[in-house]
């Protein structure tokens, strides 16, 4: 099974973006690309110091992820960014108007005890608050599904697979 779309996993810190996305890549067979990569040393020193990033430190990140996405348009590929706000996922689609969003979902609870048993990742559980109040779901005019990620990686990967096969045109 392909996909000519970007795959963009999304949500806050801790939900299984990293886990998820090549689970989804190799599904389809396109690429993954890590979107912490895609962080300036600035923001992931930030971070790792329990600040959250602003706007202006985020425009640069999504632009990056922005031109990867846009390089493998009609190719295919699957990319992890928080993409919390709406404004960030304009950004992103303006940069390549066909990605099309996965917003792995789950509660509060199962998110901080994740976190808290993941290693090395500079992420914080301490920023998981900010990251929830910063959050703007997908909306009804957004491509894209959401997906509950209290199962097992293999069960949340396909569900996002049966979700996208529902979107109009998202897999072929």
């Amino acid at each position: 099974m392909n996909t000519p779309h970007v795959v963009v996993v999304m949500g806050v810190a801790g939900t299984g973006k990293t886990t998820i996305g090549p689970l989804l890549a190799a599904r389809y067979g396109v690429p993954y690309a890590e979107g912490d990569d895609f962080h300036p040393p600035a923001n992931i020193a930030k971070m790792s110091a329990g600040t959250p990033l602003d706007d202006e430190d985020r425009w640069p990140w999504l632009d990056a992820i922005g031109a990867w996405a846009h390089e493998r348009a009609g190719l295919g590929g699957v990319v992890s960014s928080s993409a919390l706000k709406r404004s960030y996922r304009d950004r992103l689609r303006a940069a390549a108007p066909g990605v099309v969003f996965v917003h792995l979902t789950g509660d509060r609870a199962l998110i901080e005890d994740r976190m808290s048993h993941r290693e090395g990742h500079f992420m914080p559980t301490a920023l998981l608050d900010s990251q929830f109040a910063t959050l703007q779901p997908l909306e009804p005019d957004e491509a894209g599904v959401a997906v509950e990620v209290s199962g097992s990686p293999e069960e949340i990967t396909e569900q996002a697979v049966a979700a996208l096969a529902n979107l109009s045109g998202a897999t072929s």
